[in-house]
């Protein structure tokens, strides 16, 4: 919200000395996050003025249009003469009134103005436009022209209120009354202890039977709709400059009267409204649902098809606007065209205040992708009583500007409500903040903001219209607290119980994290939602339980609506993003929570503030969250080892990913099992699915291998892309953590070696099993070190797997009968199970 101090100075008399800097202070004191005080014209110097246009010549020969003109400035430049000026603009005619700078002068971006000769002529000083000023779109895109009663001669930067201080102020999705200028210049009072001049403190007359016909259908989407009708509006009365130039400072384009009127008293008062063409609306004006299918072209030119739950005003036709969003292009308010001498020009209109839902208008806004002006206004509270008097001060303001005529008709449709109050103790907000701030503070700071309180130690507190944001007794503590100053507030250090460090849970996290960095991946923090679009494009089954996600309410982006199932999403958009900028060797990690809905959905409870939470309370809180597993994910592309003298480097495949696996689990503890897999986003044939022992009972915890070329071609990622993800908190689970100190034998080692040939398709992790099992207690470890191919030695299909055996005892030396029985029996089994043959 942009707030001119000019503007401000109406509703609230500061000192003549306060500058937009001290405002500021004031207002961050008071909780307000005012981003930046910008001056406006700081770098402006004069003379500019006003001048008549006198003649215009066209120069010929240039390649484009060029006017020499002469222009009456009055006394300005010290001679009274005509000042001759080069001008490229077509926008003005002899006759009107336009803004001259002088030479001498300095414009904005410290442009400064002399005498020069250009174009064969010799120009003394510049016609201005509006972006040359400085003062934002005018919508003209060309040079100034002002109303024909300006006086020639006149001070311009003071006619355009050039010079002035506008507060650029981040206003939160609570205080959707800041977001005028009456909000803030409430504000700004309570923070100085200055009167506030109301300006929807108007005389509003009572609903009548003369008003324009209106029926409301939806009283809890609209439970208040005003309407005032004004005719006899003059076709070429203009916004004046004053009004245009309030809109430019606060950031919006002036457009024609009618609408810069609205506009206005919006951003004055906070209440959305909206101009029909009176002659355009056909019958009653009506609030209603939408009917499905039903259509409407807005404001913007755009055909939109509505929805169920859209609410729309409309008339006998149907839909004629998206309640609190924006109208439509059938009642818009038609401007003069001056060559067709006032032909089609709107001039009666009815004036709509309203007061529509919050949350209806959001979910409309964001259903259309559609943000407006009025819409953040509504999505955030608007004040419901301020409607009779913001149409009051637009109809006045027509009156007033264009000439025209309030009819006695005034339409107001109220559905039943009552105020809404709060009862809360007069110590409270003194628990909360750890401050005594005694009665009397808390009663006259709740006043100050416009509350009604009654009561001595239990006051019953009434909450002005303008804050639907104060809902319980804590929202009132923090008023109290934040106008008494949170700079206030003692700094309190919290006293960590002695001899508590890490958890078991927080030391394996960090384990896993570092053992990763030390293996080459990087860390990648990602965003934890996700759409469910993504879960198609990796190839997941229809019925897979990690469709099941958690949907957000307010999500911050509508295109990722839901809490990640999985971190590979995230991850594999970081590696086609970091890919794209040419990091083509990648190798990235991220441990993170993912989030699985509950079969019984519960509502969490709103937790104590005078007190620390029970074990009950925080385990009820537990219960109404979705179960957030912690998982840990790799991905890799490109080279895993760089080609260099000390030889050619290999890509990053399957096995690179298995590995990283096995990594995880040997900081766990856990003894992680693999097996050939087929899953999701993985290559059927490169997929190891990984698990473990969980109470006797096998479970699988993740899967590793290349990526699906499908799935790598669908998500834009590197050829051979590879991943792994797995469960850490199943891991932490069966694992177990105590340091073992490796066993030093004092009896040698027997080593056999063993080649075994199998079918192509047989797993080498199921050879190994057999062989492990079969060997019996002797064996000590077994590692593959070969894997050979060959067609014409080993037959069609055929592959050969060469594992290294080692025996050993821990009261004798092994003999090499016993060694070699041991290998027999192993290989035995591994027959047995895999059909596997010695090789030659």
């Amino acid at each position: 919200m942009r707030v001119p101090l000019s503007w401000l100075r109406e509703y609230v008399d500061l000192p003549a000395t306060e500058t937009g800097r001290d405002v500021q202070a004031k207002l961050i004191s008071a909780g307000l996050e005012v981003e930046t005080v910008e001056h406006l014209g700081a770098d402006l110097k004069g003379p500019l003025v006003v001048g008549q246009v006198l003649t215009i010549e066209e120069l010929e020969g240039f390649k484009k249009p060029i006017r020499f003109c002469t222009v009456d400035v009055g006394r300005a430049n010290g001679t009274g003469e005509p000042q001759e000026i080069v001008c490229g603009a077509r926008n003005f005619s002899v006759g009107d009134k336009v803004v001259v700078v002088l030479p001498g002068a300095t414009l904005p971006g410290g442009f400064s103005i002399s005498a020069r000769k250009t174009y064969g002529k010799t120009s003394h000083g510049m016609i201005c436009s509006s972006d040359e000023l400085g003062m934002g779109d005018d919508g003209t895109h060309g040079i100034i022209v002002l109303p024909p009663e300006t006086e020639v001669g006149k001070d311009a930067i003071e006619l355009l209120e050039l010079v002035d201080e506008v507060l650029d102020i981040a206003v939160t999705a609570n205080r959707g009354d800041c977001l005028s200028i009456r909000g803030v210049a409430r504000e700004t009072a309570i923070a100085y202890g200055l009167p506030l001049r109301d300006p929807a403190l108007l005389d509003v007359p009572g609903p009548n039977a003369y008003g324009y016909p209106v029926k409301v259908s939806d009283p809890a989407g609209c439970d208040r709709f005003t309407a005032r009708t004004v005719t006899g509006l003059s076709p070429e009365a203009r916004s004046p400059i004053w009004l245009q130039r309030r809109l430019q400072k606060v950031g919006m384009r002036p457009i024609s009267l009618a609408v810069d009127v609205t506009n206005y008293v919006m951003m004055e008062l906070g209440q959305p409204l909206h101009a029909y063409d009176r002659h355009q609306v056909q019958g009653t004006i009506g609030v209603r649902r939408a009917q499905e299918g039903e259509k409407i072209v807005t404001l913007d030119g755009v055909e939109r098809k509505l929805h169920a739950e859209d609410l729309v005003i409309t008339d006998d036709r149907g839909p004629i606007g998206l309640a609190g969003v924006m109208g439509g292009a059938d009642t818009e308010i038609a401007d003069h065209d001056p060559s067709e001498e006032g032909a089609g020009a709107t001039t009666d209109v009815i004036i709509e205040a309203a007061h529509f839902d919050q949350v209806s208008v959001a979910r409309t806004a964001r259903r259309h992708k559609l943000s407006s002006e009025a819409s953040r206004r509504f999505e955030r509270g608007v004040d419901p009583q301020a409607a009779a008097a913001a149409a009051q001060r637009t109809v006045d303001l027509l009156v007033l500007l264009a000439g025209g005529t309030a009819e006695a008709g005034v339409t107001e449709v109220i559905a039943p409500g009552a105020p809404h109050t709060i009862t809360v103790a007069a110590d409270h907000p003194d628990k909360v903040a750890g401050v005594t701030y005694g009665r009397e503070t808390v009663v006259r700071r709740l006043q100050e903001v416009g509350c009604d309180v009654y009561g001595q130690d239990e006051l019953i507190v009434t909450v002005p219209s303008w804050r639907p944001d104060l809902t319980d007794a804590n929202d009132l503590a923090e008023e109290v607290i934040r106008l008494e100053g949170y700079e206030n507030l003692p700094s309190t250090l919290p006293r960590p119980p002695a001899g508590r460090g890490l958890t078991a849970r927080q030391r394996l996290h960090r384990r896993v994290g570092r053992a990763l960095a030390g293996a080459g991946y990087v860390e990648a923090l990602n965003y934890p939602f996700v759409s469910e679009q993504v879960f198609d494009q990796l190839g997941l089954e229809a019925d897979d339980p990690a469709r099941r996600v958690v949907k957000l309410a307010n999500p911050l982006n509508d295109e990722e609506p839901a809490l990640r199932t999985s971190l590979l999403p995230g991850l594999l958009a970081a590696l086609r993003r970091n890919d794209g900028r040419g990091s083509h060797d990648l190798a990235l990690f991220e441990t993170g929570l993912v989030f699985q809905p509950r079969d019984a959905a519960k509502v969490a409870a709103n937790l104590p503030v005078d007190r620390r939470p029970s074990p009950d309370d925080i385990a009820a809180l537990n219960a109404a969250l979705p179960d957030q597993p912690r998982h840990v994910a790799v991905v890799l592309a490109g080279a895993r080892e760089q080609a260099g003298w000390w030889g050619k480097g290999r890509p990053a495949d399957w096995a690179d990913a298995v590995e990283a696996a096995r990594t995880v689990a040997r900081e766990a503890g856990a003894e992680l099992r693999m097996r050939k897999g087929q899953y999701g986003p993985w290559h059927p044939g490169r997929c190891a699915e990984l698990t473990v022992t969980v109470d006797g009972a096998e479970r699988v915890v993740g899967h590793a291998g290349e990526l699906h070329p499908r799935v790598v071609k669908t998500l834009g990622l590197p050829a051979r892309a590879c991943a792994m993800e797995l469960d850490l908190d199943v891991l932490e689970r069966v694992g177990d953590t105590v340091p073992q100190a490796p066993s030093i034998s004092t009896f040698p080692v027997a080593t056999q070696d063993v080649a075994l040939v199998v079918d192509a398709f047989v797993p080498a992790a199921d050879v190994e099993a057999a062989l492990r099992e079969g060997a019996g207690e002797l064996l000590e470890s077994i590692r593959l070190f070969d894997v050979y191919e060959n067609a014409e030695q080993l037959g069609e299909g055929r592959k050969s797997l060469a594992y290294a055996l080692r025996f050993r005892a821990d009261d004798r030396t092994l003999t090499v009968d016993e060694a070699s029985a041991a290998r027999e029996t192993a290989v035995a089994l591994a027959a047995e199970r895999t059909g596997a043959v010695l090789r030659g």
